[in-house]
């Protein structure tokens, strides 16, 4: 058993920042994450940038996010990030992490993404998350405050009554006290921890086509739903109009900063056709953009659209500026200085999420949800672009102030906590995982995907609940492992997508009832 003042489970932005933060503030805090390498998260693959600020701000960039949003916004949480956003740019990433932003002239150099009517986006080329990464890395390790455990996976979070009847009759209402963790020999730790924080990002692995870290299986979403959590808008799925199209690089993410600096879409035959679309063409919202892009695969019966960069960015700057997406489309043989680039949408973003409030507190009591996990109500139907990592800085500040406030920092009766009882199973088969895997993947892919139907949304719900009760026979009976546990996770998420999905008869932002 370990004990601590705060758990924070993830290590992108949202749990990095809020470690930090509890720190300063005097807590001791335990990082979990469920890679060996601190690196891998949502937020190291981020390459477009972070809103900061334009002269019209915050009420210009409340309209920006609502409009993408599609009127389904909560407008505190809205007004919360645009107001408090860019000075915490400017304080925490600038100032004390010391991110070199790009510039021009002397200045931050800004640049414009889709359904941004202004430039007020800064960046480090092509790499921000990566850099914002490394930045915090450093920085959480020199901390003695904050201890961290690599290799770690989150099981099940530590509740009452769930854990403990004998603590409900004590405290008279449901409170997270912790999670049960397990390492990479396989055992279970009892954590305890006065307060709980989620920060495990998103879900992209539950869909075949996904620009998301592998870790993104929904983790945090399915451990606070099964610990009895309110979930919201789980149905908002965005993805992201341009991946590259590639055997050897499928997950590799095409930033929508080249489309803001002038790149177009054009169909096989390189006809422009986004025109026909929307008024804002190649910068419109991305919900619209993916589905755009989905008829004229459909259409023109191809697998894939061109972005061309080549035709209206110079190569020097494409070279300098979008160096990482220049280098790694070299790598397989396509040269951005001359080709266009062959793409097509991919899994890319929860909108929706655990349920939190404006201090990133969940229903659950002394649990706090940051990042992509959670339902703040910033995004509504569909997230603007550049909005999530400022959104993971916003609330992973103020879930640390709250905690902070709080007087009690652990006085948890811990007599009566169960501890972990293992099945006496044999090693699960890797196999049965992958294959279970792949059901997932094209249930959720052709069914619960850029547009959606009242048959197919069905059919989904019925398959993955009958694969739900499989994967949990085989969880009970087997010898626990990462991967299991993870299998277990991805099926809960993948429900309660295409459950909230099947429920919203209302076609709004990335969820599209073509009936």
């Amino acid at each position: 058993m370990l004990k601590t003042d705060v758990l924070v489970i993830g290590c992108g932005l949202a749990g990095a920042t809020a470690s930090l933060e509890l720190a300063k503030k005097g807590r001791r805090v335990l990082l979990v994450t469920n890679s060996d390498n601190l690196e891998e998260s949502n937020t190291f693959y981020a390459q477009g940038g972070i809103i900061y600020k334009d002269k019209n701000d915050p009420q210009s960039l409340i309209a920006d996010i609502k409009k993408a949003g599609d009127g389904l916004c909560f407008t505190p949480a809205v007004e919360l990030v645009a107001s408090l956003g860019p000075k915490l740019v400017e304080d925490f990433l600038i100032k004390e992490l010391g991110i070199s932003f790009a510039k021009k002239d002397g200045q931050l150099h800004l640049t414009k993404e889709a359904a941004h009517n202004v430039p007020r986006i800064i960046h480090v080329q092509d790499k921000t998350g990566e850099i914002i990464q490394k930045a915090l890395i450093a920085k959480l390790k020199k901390n003695p405050r904050i201890k961290i455990l690599t290799g770690h996976t989150l099981i099940d979070l530590l509740t009452i009554p769930h854990h403990s009847k004998k603590l409900l009759d004590i405290y008279k209402k449901p409170f997270c006290v912790g999670a049960y963790i397990m390492d990479k020999k396989g055992l279970v730790k009892k954590i305890i921890s006065a307060k709980t924080i989620l920060a495990t990002g998103g879900v992209g692995q539950v869909y075949q086509r996904t620009v998301n870290s592998i870790l993104a299986r929904g983790d945090g979403l399915a451990a606070a739903f099964r610990a009895g959590a309110k979930t919201l808008n789980c149905e908002f799925i965005q993805f992201h109009p341009t991946s590259l199209y590639h055997s050897q690089k499928d997950n590799f993410l095409i930033t929508e900063a080249l489309r803001g600096e002038g790149a177009k879409l054009k169909d096989a035959k390189g006809s422009l056709f986004m025109k026909k679309y929307h008024p804002l063409a190649d910068l419109a919202p991305r919900d619209i953009v993916c589905r755009a892009i989905y008829d004229t695969m459909l259409e023109t019966d191809t697998n894939f659209v061109y972005l061309d960069a080549v035709s209206y960015i110079a190569a020097k700057r494409l070279k300098n500026q979008f160096a990482t997406i220049y280098k790694t489309c070299i790598e397989v043989g396509i040269d951005i200085t001359k080709d266009p680039i062959p793409v097509v949408p991919s899994a890319h973003y929860l909108c929706g999420g655990v349920q939190t409030d404006l201090w990133a507190r969940t229903t659950l009591e002394n649990l706090y949800a940051v990042g992509e996990v959670a339902a703040t109500g910033l995004h509504g139907a569909n997230r603007l672009a550049s909005t999530s990592l400022l959104e993971c800085l916003v609330y992973a500040v103020r879930a640390a102030e709250d905690i902070a406030n709080c007087q009690d920092k652990n006085n948890i009766i811990l007599g009566n906590i169960k501890d972990w009882q293992p099945a006496l199973g044999r090693e699960p088969d890797p196999a049965l995982i992958a294959n279970d895997w792949q059901v997932i993947k094209s249930t959720m892919s052709n069914y619960v995907g850029i547009k959606r139907s009242q048959q197919g949304l069905a059919r989904a719900v019925a398959d993955l609940s009958y694969w739900q009760h499989r994967i949990e026979q085989f969880y009970r009976q087997s010898k626990l492992t990462a991967e299991l546990v993870g299998l277990r996770n991805g099926i809960q998420t993948a429900l309660i997508i295409s459950q909230s999905s099947l429920q919203n008869k209302i076609s709004r932002g990335c969820h599209w009832r073509v009936d």
